[in-house]
């Protein structure tokens, strides 16, 4: 692809991203107008103080958040999906999603625990536990077909660890963990955006990074040495990178599914190359997108009704992933 067709990509995506996170400051059970928007973005409006409060206090760190978890998500699906090779893999397939599942249903289920914060807490304990185990046995395990099988049962037993906890639990906390496990972009007030922003945006530097040696592994893990890249290091950078932005956003979002799968995909189609230079920023616009159209959904308009965010991001991943799996041979995955 040339140049010239890149740098539509990169407009067409920063274009989109513009008008989704306006959109998602419009619309609303409130229809609020854009230039009211606009000005209290500013701080020159003065008219409802309502209107201040929910753009400003609720739909500012909605779509902020959107913005961020999705960009998150999808790179770090792409990086496990050059890592291992494998177009099917995703943020989830390693375990640590559901390692901060395990974490949440034990403080939600066990402990009786409600607070936002202890929510967090327990997610990113569990999903650093999942991840020290996946890190342990990344430097026993040579072979990335070994770890990721290794990585799925890991999150099998997590899996299973909470459908016993679930089974045991009052009817009540079973319904509060089943809500958190929906996923959702609006739990993340503006005093808390700050943490989750840090958190991502110091993954996501991470993983730019990691560019050359993500390169060098789609040609085989004999030639990324002979370039000087140093394979079981790089390994372990891509996996502390996927594991820290896979465990940020299921702390503060709760499990949200499709995106890190699907969204590379998008990525490839839209680029043609497997070529992470562009393809991972590519992949990281692409996901905030997606996430941010997604997060626009849940809400319907004119009422105040919300659709649960993990009924609508598998409309949106199941049809990308169906045209993957049928149109596999003309899509560049690793050359």
């Amino acid at each position: 692809m040339s140049k010239h067709t890149h740098r539509w990509v990169y407009l067409s995506l920063a274009a989109a991203l513009l008008v989704l996170f306006f959109v998602g400051l419009v619309h609303g059970a409130v229809r609020i107008p854009l230039g009211d928007v606009i000005r209290i973005l500013f701080g020159s409006y003065e008219g409802r103080e309502a209107w201040r409060h929910i753009v400003l206090e609720t739909r500012l760190p909605q779509i902020v958040t959107a913005l961020l978890s999705g960009g998150s998500l999808a790179v770090s699906g792409l990086m496990l999906q050059t890592l291992f090779k494998n177009p099917l893999a995703g943020p989830s397939i390693l375990g640590i999603s559901d390692g901060a599942n395990l974490g949440v249903a034990i403080a939600m289920i066990y402990l009786g625990a409600a607070s936002y914060l202890t929510t967090i807490l327990a997610a990113l304990a569990g999903a650093a536990v999942v991840l020290l185990v996946i890190l342990w046995f990344s430097r026993k395990v040579s072979s990335n077909v070994m770890l990721l099988i290794i990585g799925i049962m890991v999150g099998y037993l997590a899996t299973s660890v909470i459908s016993i906890l679930n089974y045991h639990a009052s009817a009540d906390k079973v319904h509060q963990y089943v809500m958190w496990g929906m996923g959702d972009f609006s739990g993340v007030s503006l005093q808390k955006l700050p943490w989750l922003a840090g958190c991502s945006l110091a993954g996501l530097a991470g993983a730019l990074l990691l560019i050359k040696p993500l390169n060098a592994l789609l040609l085989g893990e004999a030639y990324a040495t002979n370039l000087g890249i140093h394979v079981r290091r790089s390994r372990l950078a891509i996996l502390v990178c996927t594991g820290v932005l896979t465990a940020v956003v299921t702390a503060f979002c709760g499990p949200i599914s499709f995106i890190g799968l699907a969204v590379p995909h998008i990525a490839r189609l839209l680029l043609g190359s497997a070529n992470h230079r562009h393809l991972l920023p590519i992949t990281l616009l692409s996901g905030s997108c997606i996430a941010m159209l997604c997060s626009i959904l849940t809400v319907m308009p004119g009422s105040n009704s919300v659709i649960p965010l993990s009924a609508i991001t598998p409309i949106i991943g199941a049809p990308v992933i169906i045209y993957v799996i049928v149109n596999r041979k003309n899509i560049h995955y690793f050359n």
